[in-house]
């Protein structure tokens, strides 16, 4: 009867699961920095350490992250990448965490991870590691940036730099109008795996307008705003409305001469006129009381005769 039961003994404690716990949402770093990945398990009764073994690997392509077994750091088949910067928690190791440190994350560290525990039971479990990494401040530039007309196409660029991962663009008019579906947005990546995020808007120009970009980090929430005004300085008015501009400014200016002229010689003619009848006024005056004779009265009749002609 012995016989039979130790083999099922065995069996039952071979199969015996450890339940592991990590975080399940994804797990957010900070590009550059360090963070942990939190892995723990509960034991019913106190054990030795070096019967417990940790491997830490990545769940894809099961390469080895971080190892851990008879009391000491096991690196010998750590990946190239990990090479001094990762490590646990040794003083943590007997209260059952088994979590990861990693240091200087980088866009390549994105990926799922699975914490493999062993002590007398066995058994893991996978979380999910994003890299974010803040954009630069937007720049919003015009192009062509001169000798712009009314109605004419131009571009609007909006470039931002350093950021992880790709962004939500949105572009909107001076009224908050979206306007993104004229928008062509493209992302670069550098050697870090970084993006430098170039969107550009096409738009009929007209003056007094704001067009504005703003970019959205995903995983971090971050906003970044730019904006551009372009004002009836920018412009200029295409040449034939030019010439016709300063045509009529030629022909109201002539007008506005002759007119003068007229008025003068009229204004003239009136003082004339005036200075003609008071001369008259006057003569009349000076014969009514002349009392010489009959010579002055004649004189004073000639005279006026020749103011009256």
């Amino acid at each position: 009867m012995l016989s039979l039961l130790l083999p099922m003994l065995l069996a039952v404690q071979a199969l015996a699961v450890l339940e592991v716990q990590v975080p399940e949402l994804p797990v957010v770093a900070l590009y550059g920095m360090d963070t942990t990945l939190n892995c723990s398990f509960s034991h019913a009764s106190p054990f030795n350490l070096s019967d417990l073994s940790v491997f830490w690997q990545l769940t894809d392509t099961k390469r080895s992250v971080h190892s851990y077994w008879a009391s000491q750091d096991q690196l010998a088949d750590q990946g190239e990448r990990y090479a001094n910067r990762t490590s646990l928690y040794p003083s943590q190791l007997g209260t059952g965490n088994t979590s990861l440190l990693l240091r200087g994350v980088r866009v390549a560290d994105e990926g799922s991870y699975t914490c493999f525990v062993r002590v007398e039971a066995h058994g893991s479990a996978a979380l999910l590691l994003q890299v974010a990494a803040p954009y630069s401040k937007p720049l919003v530039t015009l192009e062509p940036d001169s000798n712009l007309r009314p109605g004419d196409k131009v571009a609007l660029t909006c470039v931002a730099y350093g950021g992880y991962p790709e962004a939500d663009v949105l572009w909107q008019d001076g009224g908050g109008h979206n306007l993104t579906d004229n928008v062509t947005t493209s992302l670069v990546a550098n050697e870090e795996g970084l993006f430098s995020m170039r969107s550009v808007l096409t738009v009929t120009l007209e003056p007094n307008s704001t067009y504005s970009c703003r970019l959205t980090n995903p995983l971090l929430g971050e906003d970044g705003h730019a904006s551009v005004t372009i004002t009836g300085q920018n412009m200029v008015f295409p040449p034939v409305a030019l010439w016709v501009t300063v045509g009529l400014a030629v022909c109201l200016l002539g007008l506005l001469i002759a007119l003068a002229a007229v008025c003068r010689r009229k204004i003239k003619e009136s003082c004339e006129e005036d200075r003609a009848g008071t001369c008259l006024s006057v003569c009349l005056n000076n014969c009514e009381k002349d009392q010489a004779g009959p010579l002055n009265s004649a004189v004073c009749l000639n005279s006026t005769a020749l103011l009256s002609f």
